[in-house]
C-alpha cells in the first residue's frame, strides 16, 4: 500500500467500545475481558487438540494448506474460519489504558499437559514439544493480560523445500570451507513462528527550517570566466500529514532485527486471522518486547518518511531542516506471526545460524570463511598481476 495513505478502509472497532454481543466460542479464543479490545484466556493450560482421530498420532500444520495433516496416516483436518472472521487490529490508547501493567517478561511459565502421554511441560511460548513424547503442544490462547496473535502469516514453504534453499544457500558462499558443503545434507531444521507488531497512525507534523534556491554568478578571474552556483536560503516554516499503514516491528529480542529486515518484505497480505491450529507442529514464541517499546521503535522507521515528506514540502533546490514535531493519532496496533525456518550449525566450535523465510523462501544467514581459500585467492591474483607486468615489460623491449 502506498505509504502516503491508506485510503478509505475499515477502522478495526474496539470490542470494549462495542455494543454488548454475544461472546465468540472459536477454538482458541475466548471472551474479550481486557476492556481495551483485546482477546484474553480464562485458563492457563488450556490446548488444542493435535491427536489424529484415525491413529492416535500427531497432526501437523501442512504449510501451503489449509489443514492439519496426520505425520502416520496422512489423515487431514480442516482448519475452519468463522463466518465474518477478520483480521482485527486495537486501539492502541485504549490498550495502554485497560492493560494494568501486565508485561509479557516478568510472567511465570505455564504447565501444559500433553493429551497424548499425559505428561506436563513447563513453557511460556505459544507452541512447543512435550519434553517427554515431544507431541505436539498448542495453547489455545495466551495468558490472561497479554496481547492475543490477531493474525498469522502460514508456513507456504515445505521443509524439503526449505532445505533445498538452505543447501543452494551454503553451496554458493565464496570461500566457504569444504566442510560446510556436508552441512546443508545433515542439519537440521526446525520452523517456527516470530512474534511482530504492526502499527497503524495517522501523523500531523509542524516543521521549520530553510529552502535554498541555487543561482549562479560569473565570477572573472584574470582573462578567465566562470559560472559558479551559489544557494539562497530563506526561512520556512509549514505542516505534513501523512497515514501510516502497518509498519512493522519485531515482538521479540531473540531474533535480531537486521536479520528479519533481510527476511522481508513480508507478504503480510498473505496474514489470516489468527487460528491455534496454524501452530501446530511449529514452534511459536511468546513476545517480549512491550506495545509501548514497539511503538518507539516504529516512530523511529516513520522519522526517516516524514522528514522525506517535509523536504518534499520546503521545496526549492535544497532543504535544511531546522526542526519537526509529530503528533500521533488515532494509533492502531496488532501482534502477528511471522513463519521462519532456522537451521544452527556448529563449525569450529562457534554456532552459525541460517534462516529461510517460509513464505517467500528467502534466505539469510552467517557463515564462516577459509582462511587458506582466501590466501590461494589472494596468491593468484598477485602471480596473475606479475604475469600481466611481466609481459607488458617485455612486449616493451
Amino acid at each position: 500500500m502506498d505509504r502516503r495513505g491508506r485510503g478509505p478502509r475499515a477502522r478495526a472497532a474496539v470490542r470494549g467500545d462495542a455494543p454488548a454481543a454475544a461472546p465468540d466460542r472459536r477454538p482458541g479464543r475466548s471472551p474479550d475481558r481486557s476492556g481495551g479490545g483485546l482477546t484474553v484466556s480464562d485458563t492457563q493450560g488450556e490446548l488444542v487438540r493435535t491427536r489424529c482421530d484415525a491413529c492416535g498420532s500427531q497432526l501437523a500444520y501442512a504449510p501451503g494448506t489449509q489443514h492439519l495433516r496426520c505425520v502416520a496416516c496422512g489423515g487431514t483436518v480442516a482448519i475452519v474460519h468463522a463466518p465474518g472472521d477478520a483480521v482485527d487490529e486495537h486501539s492502541f490508547d485504549a490498550w495502554a489504558a485497560a492493560q494494568g501493567g501486565v508485561r509479557a517478561g516478568i510472567l511465570d511459565a505455564r504447565l501444559l499437559t500433553c493429551d497424548g502421554c499425559g505428561a506436563t511441560t513447563q513453557g511460556t511460548d505459544l507452541s512447543v514439544a512435550c519434553r517427554f513424547c515431544g507431541g505436539h503442544l498448542v495453547a489455545a490462547a495466551e495468558t490472561d493480560g497479554l496481547v492475543q496473535p490477531e493474525a498469522v502469516v502460514p508456513f507456504g514453504v515445505e521443509q524439503a523445500q526449505a532445505r533445498d534453499a538452505f543447501r543452494r544457500w551454503v553451496r554458493s558462499r565464496w570461500f566457504a570451507p569444504g566442510e560446510l558443503k556436508k552441512v546443508g545434507d545433515t542439519e537440521s531444521l526446525h520452523g517456527s513462528y516470530v512474534p511482530h507488531w504492526t502499527f497503524d497512525a495517522r501523523t500531523s507534523s509542524a516543521y521549520s527550517g530553510q529552502r535554498g534556491d541555487a543561482y549562479y554568478v560569473t565570477v572573472k578571474n584574470g582573462d578567465e570566466e566562470r559560472q559558479e552556483r551559489r544557494v539562497s536560503w530563506t526561512p520556512v516554516s509549514g505542516h505534513v500529514a501523512r497515514d501510516f499503514d502497518d509498519v512493522l516491528v519485531p515482538a521479540t529480542s531473540q531474533v535480531a532485527e537486521r536479520d528479519l529486515s533481510k527476511l522481508g518484505p513480508w507478504p503480510l497480505s498473505h496474514a489470516v486471522p489468527f487460528r491455534a491450529e496454524y501452530l501446530a507442529g511449529f514452534a511459536a514464541a511468546r513476545y517480549d518486547v512491550e506495545p509501548p517499546a514497539g511503538l518507539d521503535r516504529a516512530k523511529q522507521k516513520m522519522a526517516p518518511v516524514i522528514k522525506d515528506d517535509v523536504e518534499r514540502d520546503i521545496g526549492g533546490d535544497e532543504q535544511r531542516v531546522g526542526s519537526i514535531r509529530t503528533a500521533y493519532a488515532d494509533v492502531m496496533f496488532k501482534l502477528v506471526l511471522l513463519p521462519l525456518w532456522i537451521a544452527t550449525y556448529v563449525y569450529a566450535g562457534k554456532q552459525w545460524q541460517v534462516m529461510v523465510n517460509a513464505n517467500t523462501g528467502q534466505v539469510i544467514g552467517r557463515r564462516p570463511y577459509s582462511v587458506g581459500k582466501i590466501v590461494l585467492a589472494v596468491l593468484a591474483g598477485l602471480l596473475v598481476v606479475a604475469a600481466l607486468v611481466l609481459w607488458y615489460l617485455r612486449s616493451q623491449t
